[in-house]
């Protein structure tokens, strides 16, 4: 089983910044910015063989990673990061795609910060680095009547009104299988209707069949099945009235959107939060075919370097540019993430020398969530 712990303050990065111009060969990599620089991992021969960074990532990292991989192309000489060396797709077809379709990637980040020591430990990977947080927020069709004066308090209520129409008002929903949005939307249901209404399934039944705690089956006249990637288009496009998803996704394609509460939003972790999630689980098909039971947690954003990486210095090095001052700035833009600065890392000692600097334990209270 998954355990899986409630408002998360912002870290505050502290960096002394150096402008340092270094020249890259093929073993030796190094960039020139304004941040610090701390020196290459030591070169390796995939190092020398291939300069290509590759990533596999969750979706919702589509527009900032590519972003961040560009700035690490501009700052290092004699590397590259083309689009076709990068994929983003729901979390756990990532770890599948690494774990059993033989993926080789030199970054690889997730969704859930608990499915690469669940997944991925040890044979391809034995650490990882939480950079960023955000929560789960409704982003709807503003041009539908029936979502006219929504606010953070009644979004639930206006959310079952306008999908019982069904049609194109319906709720877009990710597969939970293979999505970790797809599990924290049907997480975000379930406390809503605990916190603010009768009971857990005062919303979670309009959309799911199947009581909470056991395998949640969509009912298709209220929701409609699509990949999370999709999700502006299908609500720019009038395919769906609304979707649960993160901020980041509302904010990096200026949807309209409203905050649901902390707790509802994944996007808490203190004492309150902890223990209202330990009290809320749902099954998923896990890889093995069998249903799983996962339970809910902070949103909580991590990569790592796989340890079939092809080239595992130049991964390193795109760590330590997303962990900088430069990569907080990205992620935050807008408001769509919370950088984490240090990084939390759940192995200190596995971490490469490069990134030492940049990270610090994973706190206790999300080191709960890995036992």
């Amino acid at each position: 089983m998954w355990y899986f712990p409630t408002t998360m303050a912002a870290a505050t990065p502290v960096w002394i910044v150096i402008v340092i111009v270094v020249a890259a060969g093929v073993g030796g990599l190094g960039f020139y910015a304004g941040y610090e620089y701390r020196g290459s991992p030591a070169s390796s021969s995939s190092a020398a063989a291939n300069n290509t960074l590759s990533i596999l990532g969750a979706g919702t990292l589509t527009f900032t990673f590519p972003e961040l991989a560009n700035a690490l192309v501009n700052e290092t000489p004699g590397i590259s990061a083309p689009g076709a060396a990068q994929t983003y797709e729901g979390s756990l077809d990532v770890t599948t795609a690494i774990t059993a379709l033989t993926a080789k990637a030199d970054v690889a980040a997730l969704a859930d910060f608990r499915l690469a020591p669940q997944l991925l430990y040890p044979k391809f990977a034995n650490y990882e680095v939480v950079f960023a947080q955000t929560q789960e927020v409704l982003i709807y069709n503003s041009s539908n009547p029936g979502f006219a004066g929504i606010t953070s308090s009644n979004w639930a209520d206006k959310l079952v009104e306008v999908t019982a129409a069904g049609g194109n008002d319906r709720l877009g929903i990710w597969n939970a299988s293979t999505d970790p949005n797809g599990y924290n939307e049907i997480f975000s249901l379930m406390l809503q209707g605990m916190l603010y209404n009768t009971s857990t399934s005062a919303y979670y039944s309009h959309f799911y069949n199947g009581a909470p705690g056991s395998y949640a089956s969509p009912i298709a006249g209220t929701t409609i099945l699509e990949h999370e990637s999709q999700a502006a288009s299908l609500i720019e496009t009038g395919v769906v009235s609304s979707v649960i998803t993160y901020k980041a996704v509302a904010i990096q394609n200026h949807l309209p959107y409203v905050l649901l509460d902390p707790i509802v939003g994944l996007g808490a972790n203190n004492s309150t939060a902890l223990h209202d999630y330990a009290q809320l689980s749902t099954q998923i098909i896990g890889s093995s075919g069998a249903l799983t039971s996962v339970v809910p947690a902070p949103i909580l954003f991590a990569a790592t370097v796989p340890l079939n990486a092809p080239n595992a210095a130049l991964g390193a090095l795109f760590l330590h540019l997303l962990l900088s001052p430069q990569g907080s700035a990205i992620l935050a833009q807008g408001g769509a993430w919370t950088p984490i600065f240090p990084g939390w890392t759940d192995a200190p000692s596995e971490v490469p020398g490069l990134l030492q600097p940049d990270v610090t334990t994973l706190p206790s209270w999300a080191s709960g969530f890995l036992s």
